[in-house]
């Protein structure tokens, strides 16, 4: 089954500039590991090093939060999944 990801703006550098890609899986989690394999770089953007999502990410999906468990949320074909990064400054 096929997924829309939609990508942050800041980080279109690692998937080649692109807004959304085509991603295959049944949950939030192994729909993010496809992207993951098209985009190795996406990895350290979104997880830490025991491999849950930074501080900084949240997971949409079809416009709503999928917090908590995200990775876990089931995906259908066609789904929604929007990366959103929680930027600071001053």
């Amino acid at each position: 089954m096929t997924a829309m990801v939609h990508i942050h703006l800041v980080h279109r550098q690692h998937t080649d500039g692109n807004k959304t890609v085509e991603v295959k899986g049944d949950t939030v989690g192994r729909a993010l590991a496809d992207l993951i394999r098209q985009y190795p770089a996406m990895e350290k953007e979104l997880f830490d090093k025991k491999g849950g999502l930074h501080g900084h990410i949240e997971i949409y999906l079809n416009a709503e939060s999928a917090f908590p468990g995200e990775l876990e949320k089931p995906v259908a074909p066609g789904d929604d999944i929007q990366i959103i990064t929680f930027l600071a400054g001053g």
